[in-house]
């Protein structure tokens, strides 16, 4: 996952890393993880970010 790319996302999106916490469950810690290149998602994790981002999953596969 391309985490400049998930960052940029969020925010074009207005959502704040709590926002995407609240509304997906995955933790504030691990949204800073994956946007800092410092951890992997999960496929799951993956489908949920790309859910509530409103792009495909491979969109955040893509880098910048």
């Amino acid at each position: 996952m391309d985490g400049a790319r998930l960052r940029k996302l969020r925010r074009e999106r207005a959502f704040s890393q709590q926002d995407v916490e609240r509304i997906t469950g995955i933790a504030q810690a691990t949204l800073s993880g994956l946007e800092q290149g410092k951890r992997e998602a999960r496929a799951s994790t993956l489908r949920k970010l790309a859910e509530v981002l409103e792009v495909a999953p491979k969109e955040l596969m893509k880098e910048e």
